[in-house]
């Protein structure tokens, strides 16, 4: 049997993520790796709990309410303004823009709406407000080394 996902194992995961009617709002088969049990992960803590344990073929499936997920849907991070205000490039929706805030702090927006010579555009994220449930499957666990301590120590992929 293969190595079952514990502390400092690198663990490959495909994953889906659903909203609470069911439908699949993202999805990869691509692999995402990360080291189990830093201290820093990658990964929602009940993800992670979730496949303490399992062997490379086995799934989880974990509900999470929009709190424990990507928070609730802040209003203040939503900004309309004349379309003749915003760059040709960022005049369709689903573009995509960083910008920085007061503090300095680099903000992720999506144009959501043009409408009426007005556009809108969103640094929440798009699944801000909803409770969802992650599957996950892990695709791959085995021994870690130093370098892979090192690659992903500082990952933040939520």
């Amino acid at each position: 049997m293969s190595e079952s996902v514990s502390e400092n194992k690198l663990v490959s995961i495909a994953y889906t993520i659903r909203d609470r009617r069911g439908e699949i709002v993202e999805h990869s088969d691509l692999p995402i790796s990360y080291v189990h049990g830093l201290s820093v992960s990658p990964l929602f803590p009940q993800i992670e709990s979730a496949l303490e344990g399992l062997h490379e073929g086995e799934s989880a499936e974990v509900s999470l309410t929009c709190d424990q997920a990507f928070g609730p849907h802040d209003p203040g991070l939503t900004f309309t303004d004349d379309l003749e205000n915003t760059p040709e490039e960022l005049r369709f929706v689903g573009a995509e823009l960083d910008a920085e805030n007061d503090k300095g702090e680099v903000m992720h927006f999506r144009v959501i709406q043009i409408s009426g010579g007005r556009i809108t555009i969103d640094g929440n994220h798009p699944l801000a407000g909803q409770d969802i449930t992650i599957i996950v499957r892990v695709t791959e666990v085995r021994d870690v080394t130093p370098q892979d301590i090192t690659a992903h120590a500082e990952q933040h992929i939520h």
